[in-house]
């Protein structure tokens, strides 16, 4: 009986959305209010949907509900149209630029060219953004998935982009619950080396500062734990603050000056990138706290302006432009049929003088 009602629900919202009752994009009504329609289970409902999401008729938004899916479109790649298509997080961001030089440098010379998308790490841009390059039926994707360490709410268009076969590779995350081939760097491997260069220099009470919506994030501060665990040094001697894409560097660094503030006496601070740490340096120095006499500061991805700053930053390296050459290299094997590997790449450590040892 249960089969005969979740297949009534499933037909009567497909008859409804193939009629036009609903039109592409609209919101449908909500669980409890279908099952008040249909005098169903909740179970019944989450089946009959869960097919049409299968079937590409609708799709769902984390937190906002259920949506009508496109369900005549076709967006399979056109042999004829030449366009790659590269989406970011942020494309200001200071790494974004030396990987699309790199992905340039490959194919321009194979008669492709490059549109570029801008998420600014929101997963609702990201599909939009990903709609309007599916509708140009381009040749491939190179994709750096927005807040990848959050559940992904465009599964569905991931699933398409597979049913299409439309070449694709994510980089510097990627999703569980997808198989494209990527370019990672060893972000945990990293971090863990970096701490314990702090803990060579004599640092054990040592501040992490982790964007954690992003996986990159997560994996530098188990890196960071990590290397306390190895180390046998009680993770109780660090702190670490946890933040989001979207929170301002003010609030940030308010909270920094709010551990640094308590009674137990940090004496390095582990930033998430390059860019926090010569944020949080001139912060550090402007209130009168001097780097690294006072406190270390050890970024993340080697930003090529912290070279030139004073103090210059200890720092990881990030094959920025490599992996735009490996990424437009593999894309192109991939448009011509042929089989590539996933690579991950290591992080080497640069000695700045934005660390000290303790005295």
């Amino acid at each position: 009986m249960v089969e005969n009602k979740y297949e009534i629900v499933k037909e009567t919202l497909r008859k409804e959305i193939m009629d036009g009752k609903y039109q592409i994009n609209q919101k449908l009504p909500t669980e409890s209010e279908l099952m008040q329609r249909f005098n169903v289970s909740r179970y019944t409902i989450r089946r009959a949907i869960g097919d049409l999401e299968n079937e590409h008729y609708v799709y769902r938004i984390q937190g906002g509900g259920m949506f009508v899916q496109d369900w005549q479109r076709d967006w399979t790649a056109n042999d004829t149209n030449k366009i790659i298509g590269v989406i970011s997080t942020h494309m200001a961001d200071y790494i974004f630029p030396s990987i699309i030089s790199g992905i340039d440098s490959v194919i321009t010379d194979k008669g492709y060219s490059i549109i570029v998308g801008n998420t600014l790490n929101s997963p609702q841009r990201g599909r939009q953004t990903l709609l309007n390059m599916l509708d140009l039926k381009i040749a491939g994707l190179i994709i750096e998935p927005s807040q990848s360490a959050l559940p992904n709410p465009n599964l569905d268009l991931y699933r398409q982009i597979t049913e299409y076969k439309i070449p694709t590779i994510l980089f510097h995350s990627t999703y569980p619950e997808l198989t494209f081939p990527t370019l990672l760097t060893n972000d945990k491997k990293g971090e863990q080396a970096l701490v314990e260069y702090l803990f060579q220099l004599g640092h054990q009470r040592i501040l992490g500062v982790f964007q954690v919506d992003d996986q990159q994030g997560v994996d530098r501060m188990h890196g960071m734990i990590q290397a306390y665990q190895s180390a046998g040094i009680p993770l109780m001697n660090s702190n670490i603050i946890m933040y989001q894409s979207a929170d301002s560097y003010d609030d940030i660094i308010d909270r920094v000056d709010n551990v640094l503030a308590s009674p137990a006496t940090l004496t390095a601070i582990a930033c998430y990138n390059d860019q926090l740490a010569t944020h949080l340096i001139g912060h550090l120095q402007k209130t009168g706290r001097r780097v690294p006499d006072d406190v270390s500061v050890v970024g993340f991805d080697n930003y090529d302006m912290a070279q030139v700053l004073s103090p210059t930053l200890t720092t990881v390296d990030h094959s920025k432009r490599r992996l735009g050459r490996d990424a437009g290299e593999m894309i192109l094997k991939m448009i011509n049929g042929e089989e590539v590997t996933s690579k991950t790449y290591d992080v080497p450590m640069i000695v700045g003088n934005s660390t000290k040892a303790l005295k």
